[in-house]
């Protein structure tokens, strides 16, 4: 059977060889074989392992979460399909809600009546549960539901509107070509602390907490979506992070 070195396989996967090492020292992922030099080498089976690591870890998982999930799967096939399934459901949510978002800022652009029926193809609060108890717990999951339940349609819909439009001011600063660190940026980004601060979950700790998410809009595909701009890419992420690192660095 044919088997790659540490290096190779780091290289491969985008990792480190320390990573891997580490890996191995907590059982998570150990080489098939340690040549006499201490070399450590890897097979096909080891490779599968790691991508559903590397797969589980992208959705925010822990080490010893990810040990239990994988300790849980009956086949490495049974597993991946599973990865799979969930990233197609993620694909077909993302392209959805890509699209009601772009009808929502174009009707904002444009003067239109804001269509309530096509805003929030693709918002189902209920499809992040098993992600956010496998992070965070069923309590915090609990407590977002809620909070999220107990208010009225009215409600939900201003808040949907407001966070549409502050995607949307984003966007338009972004493709403007604003630097982060202009008045209307940091005007944008105190918003955006603002609305923050009222959703569930919040710490006191705002600082770290607003430097934390900034940085998971660039390296989460699904919040980079949010801030996509004309020209594609995480320009418009990278805009929004550099700009919640100003604010939060001068003001929090």
């Amino acid at each position: 059977m044919t088997s790659w070195s540490i290096q190779q396989v780091a290289k491969m996967a985008g990792t480190t060889s320390r990573a891997l090492r580490h890996y191995g020292e907590i059982g998570l992922l150990r080489p098939s074989s340690i040549a006499r030099n201490g070399y450590r080498y890897y097979d096909e089976h080891s490779l599968v392992r790691l991508q559903q690591i590397l797969l589980l870890r992208d959705l925010g998982l822990g080490l010893p979460q990810i040990a239990a999930v994988l300790d849980r799967e009956v086949t490495e096939a049974d597993a991946l399909e599973n990865h799979r399934k969930w990233l197609e459901r993620e694909q077909q949510r993302l392209a959805r809600q890509i699209a009601s978002v772009n009808t929502t800022i174009n009707a904002l652009r444009g003067g239109e009546e804001l269509m309530a029926e096509k805003m929030f193809d693709g918002f189902d609060h209920a499809h992040y549960k098993d992600e956010v108890e496998q992070k965070w717990g069923k309590k915090a999951y609990a407590d977002s539901d809620s909070w999220w339940h107990s208010k009225s349609q009215d409600e939900q819909t201003a808040w949907k509107k407001r966070l549409a439009e502050l995607n949307g001011d984003w966007i338009s600063a972004a493709e403007a070509g604003m630097k982060p660190e202009s008045n209307e940026a940091q005007s944008l980004a105190e918003r955006h602390v603002e609305w923050l601060r009222g959703t569930p979950g919040a710490p006191a700790d705002t600082k770290a907490y607003v430097l934390g998410l900034a940085d998971m809009y660039v390296a989460d595909d699904r919040f980079a979506a949010n801030y996509a701009t004309a020209s594609g890419g995480a320009a418009g992420a990278e805009f929004v992070r550099d700009a919640l690192h100003v604010y939060a660095n001068a003001l929090l």
